[in-house]
């Protein structure tokens, strides 16, 4: 690490021309915007931003959950060849010496660099690294107004939501109580509900960074900075969530820098968010020192692939790993004999929809897009036309129409992993998988079990009673 320092010390004094940069990072997010198209939502805050600036329609996470993810794109490397794959690392390890996270680059080259929670920044900002770091090293404060004159800023504004729990707000507009349900989830009054709650929590975010925009215009920063808005992963709903699925992996990523980027244009190219760091660092002119893995984005994407993995969540032992073009997704399962409903403890707690599709299921009520999902085990291998196959209902694998798709993409997920240095299927040891799952399931399942009063275990239907009471307490506003 001592080599990159020395260097950046016989850089030039930062300019104050150089833009500040801002990110805007939410929680749990796939692009139900209205800037999206997604007519079932009020977002006039993102939306403005995306009007001032450039849409990603094709921006992905490494990886469908927040330590893992977030572990790669503050370092720019896939959290599989960091060591930070798992959700969350138990035995955290020091980065390579050649890795440094963004902060640390840019607080090198002379940027003021900090981290706060929803607008203003009052309080420190989420992180959630799996790797060994000190957020209050790593970070110079919680907001930029102690910054020297002149000097430029790295910021990141943390926004939970739509993070759950939900927002406890009663459903009122037409909008929500008249948007679908995507296909893949049971029509059924509590899984609208849910869908319903987590639209009003995104409506907050939007509140929340309407608040940000208008600080940076009230403190005349709008100009010179770049403010990037990003979803950390996709939305917390099955097949969502710590899943390589779109609804897993794909975030929205607007990008607004007046002068510099045209207003309202749109790019269709792919991007991952590993991509950030060495965006940022073109646009800063600060070099690309070390070693990054993303590419540049800026002034335009050149990837044609997104690779993506997954790995322990929680309790939840197994791993995943995708590629994705422009047309195909392909996913190789290392655990195929696991269903995909694979006991997780923050799911079976934090998911009414679990339960309730589980018993639905049971009762034979689910069509067979739904009922796949609920299989006894999952097929080593998934391919899906995401262009024609949004969902991914039809696992075209077997089919020998897409032969050659299946041979291309099988080789390079493999090819991937072993140029990447993947460091996943290493036996957990310190402390071990089993001692892990004891301890998780004892916070994300016990305690849970026991504030709710519910039996220990519960059924589903229990499950289902407790969210429906949940939300009828939600509205009516208790």
């Amino acid at each position: 690490m001592r080599w990159f320092f020395a260097f950046l010390m016989i850089l030039p004094l930062v300019r104050a021309a150089q833009p500040n940069v801002l990110w805007i990072v939410s929680d749990d997010l796939s692009p139900e915007l209205g800037c999206y198209g997604y007519a079932h939502v009020a977002t006039p805050n993102i939306d403005r931003l995306a009007a001032e600036g450039r849409r990603y329609d094709h921006a992905f996470s490494s990886a469908p959950v927040c330590s893992a993810s977030r572990s790669a794109f503050i370092t720019g490397m896939y959290q599989t060849s960091i060591a930070s794959y798992h959700h969350r690392t138990e035995d955290v390890k020091r980065l390579p010496t050649d890795v440094v996270p963004l902060p640390e680059r840019l607080r090198a080259a002379g940027y003021w660099v900090c981290n706060g929670q929803d607008p203003g920044g009052k309080r420190r900002g989420k992180v959630d690294y799996n790797f060994q770091h000190d957020a209050k090293q790593l970070f110079q404060g919680s907001n930029w107004e102690k910054r020297k004159p002149g000097q430029p800023f790295f910021a990141q504004i943390q926004i939970k939501e739509p993070h759950r729990p939900f927002v406890a707000q009663p459903v009122v507009e037409e909008r929500h109580l008249t948007a679908p349900l995507p296909p893949i989830y049971a029509d059924h009054p509590l899984a609208r509900r849910d869908w319903q709650a987590y639209l009003l929590s995104i409506e907050v975010l939007d509140r929340k960074v309407g608040e940000v925009l208008d600080q940076l215009e009230a403190e005349g920063l709008t100009e010179n900075t770049v403010v990037f808005f990003f979803g950390d992963h996709g939305r917390p709903m099955v097949r969502g969530k710590q899943w390589l699925y779109e609804g897993g992996l794909w975030v929205p990523l607007l990008v607004r820098w007046p002068g510099h980027i045209e207003a309202g244009s749109v790019e269709e190219g792919l991007v991952s968010l590993i991509d950030l760091v060495p965006t940022v660092l073109d646009m800063t002119g600060v070099p690309k020192t070390g070693r990054i893995q993303g590419q540049s984005f800026w002034p335009e994407p050149v990837r044609t692939r997104i690779f993506a993995a997954r790995d322990r969540c929680g309790d939840a032992n197994d791993r995943i790993r995708a590629v994705r073009t422009d047309r195909f997704k392909y996913i190789r399962n290392f655990m195929p004999e696991q269903p995909y409903t694979i006991r997780s403890s923050y799911k079976e707690m934090g998911y009414p929809m679990l339960p309730l599709m589980r018993h639905l299921h049971s009762q034979g009520k689910l069509n067979p897009v739904q009922a796949a999902f609920f299989a006894p085990k999952r097929p080593v291998e998934e391919l899906y036309d995401v262009a024609a196959d949004p969902w991914e209902t039809r696992n075209l694998a077997a089919d020998p129409e897409y032969a050659e798709q299946l041979q291309e993409l099988r080789e390079e997920v493999e090819t991937w992993m072993e140029e990447t240095g993947d460091e996943g299927g290493t036996p957990e040891t310190n402390p071990t998988l089993e001692e892990i799952q004891e301890k998780g399931r004892a916070t994300t399942w016990d305690r849970p079990l026991q504030q709710r009063g519910l039996p220990n275990p519960p059924t589903d239907e229990d499950l289902i009673r407790w969210w429906t009471e949940e939300y009828a307490r939600h509205d009516r506003g208790e």
